[in-house]
C-alpha cells in the first residue's frame, strides 16, 4: 500500500436484503484517499454515496450488509476487525459528521455532556479535563458563548449551531480522517457557506483528510481536490476537481453540471435530467445511465462499460472504449 494513501477501498459491495429482493446499493466500488486531501463523492439521491460512507465505518444497519471488499485504513482491513476494535477507531482515528444533527445528538443530554463522553472514552480524560477541552472545541467551531452552550440541550441550539456542535464532537479526538455526509443539506445558504468554510479551516488547522459526500457540485468546487461521481451504486467518473468541472467525460456528470442553477441562463428553465434511475432490485443490462443518455447507442443498452482510465481521469462509458486500459 502506498505510504501516501490513508484509506484504500477495494471492490466494495454493500447490499440490502429486502422483501422485494436483494438491492445492491454499492456495486464493486474502489477508490483511495491520500493523506491531507479532500475527496468529494457526488451524485443524486440513491446513488450509493452515503451507503459507501457508512460502509467505511461499518455502520450499515440490517437489512444492509457488506458482502465483499476490503476497506484498508493505514493498511488495516476494517472489515476484518471485531466490534471492540472498530469502536476504538470510530470517533478516534475516523470521525463522521452526519447529515441531520438532530437525529445524531441525544436530546436528553446536554451538548457538553455528549462531547465530554467522547473525550473520556477515547482520550481517557477526567471529567474536569474533558469539560475544559469541550469548551475549547466549541470555541474552535465558532459557537458563541461556549461555556453557556456547553450546558444547553440540542433543541436549544439553531440548526447551524447543532451542526457546529457535531463538528466539535467529530474533532474531539483529532481524527486522521473526517467523513462528512451531506453536512449542510438542512441548512440555509448563508449557514451552509459558513459551515463549509469552517470545515476547510479546521482541515488545514488539524491536518485532516476529508471525504465529503454531497449531491451539490457547487459544494465540490469549493471543497474538493479530487472527485468521484457515482450513479446507481457504481463509480462512473473520477478525476481532479478542476478537470472534472472543466472537462466532464461521462454524460451523467455533464448533465449534473448543466443542472446547477448558476449555470442556467436568465429566463431559461432549469435543466433537468429526464427519466428515472434504474430499479436496482431488477437485473439491469448494459450501462445503467443508457435510458437517460442522449448519446446512448445499441452497445450501451446491451453491455455494461468498464471503468476506463485516461491518465488521471477515469470514466465508465463506451465512448472511450479502446482508448486506455480498463480497471
Amino acid at each position: 500500500m502506498n505510504a501516501d494513501v490513508l484509506l484504500d477501498v477495494r471492490n466494495l459491495i454493500t447490499r440490502f436484503k429486502l422483501d422485494a429482493g436483494m438491492l445492491t446499493a454499492v456495486d464493486n466500488v474502489s477508490f483511495s484517499v491520500k493523506n491531507g486531501e479532500t475527496l468529494g463523492i457526488v451524485g443524486e439521491s440513491g446513488c450509493g454515496k452515503s451507503v459507501t460512507a457508512y460502509s467505511i465505518l461499518n455502520l450499515v444497519s440490517p437489512p444492509g450488509k457488506i458482502h465483499n471488499g476490503e476497506i484498508l485504513f493505514e493498511g488495516t482491513d476494517l472489515t476484518k476487525l471485531t466490534k471492540s476494535q472498530l469502536n476504538s477507531i470510530r470517533g478516534n482515528d475516523i470521525a463522521m459528521i452526519f447529515q441531520e444533527p438532530m437525529t445524531s445528538l441525544n436530546p436528553v443530554y446536554t451538548i457538553g455532556n455528549q462531547i465530554d463522553e467522547v473525550l473520556i472514552k477515547h482520550k481517557k480524560l477526567s471529567r474536569s479535563q474533558a469539560r475544559e477541552k469541550t469548551v475549547e472545541l466549541l470555541r474552535d467551531v465558532i459557537i458563541p458563548f461556549p461555556e453557556q452552550r456547553y450546558r444547553e440541550y440540542p433543541h436549544q441550539l439553531s440548526g447551524g449551531m447543532r451542526q457546529r456542535a457535531m463538528i466539535a464532537m467529530a474533532l474531539a479526538c483529532d481524527p486522521k480522517l473526517l467523513v462528512c455526509d451531506e453536512p449542510t443539506t438542512a441548512l440555509d445558504v448563508t449557514v451552509q457557506a459558513r459551515i463549509l468554510q469552517l470545515i476547510n479551516n479546521l482541515k488545514s488547522r488539524y491536518g485532516m483528510t476529508v471525504i465529503l459526500i454531497t449531491h451539490d457540485l457547487a459544494v465540490i468546487s469549493e471543497m474538493a481536490n479530487r472527485v468521484i461521481v457515482m450513479y446507481a451504486g457504481r463509480i462512473v467518473e473520477e478525476s481532479g476537481e478542476q478537470e472534472l468541472l472543466q472537462n466532464p467525460l461521462h454524460p451523467y456528470t455533464e448533465a449534473l453540471l448543466k443542472s446547477i442553477p448558476s449555470s442556467t441562463p436568465p429566463g431559461q428553465k432549469l435543466y433537468m435530467i429526464e427519466g428515472m434511475v434504474p430499479n436496482l432490485l431488477k437485473e439491469n443490462r448494459g450501462c445503467m445511465f443508457a435510458s437517460r443518455c442522449r448519446y446512448a447507442w445499441e452497445q450501451c443498452r446491451l453491455e455494461e462499460p468498464a471503468l476506463i482510465r485516461l491518465g488521471d481521469h477515469a470514466v465508465r462509458c463506451h465512448q472511450y472504449s479502446g482508448k486506455a486500459e480498463t480497471q
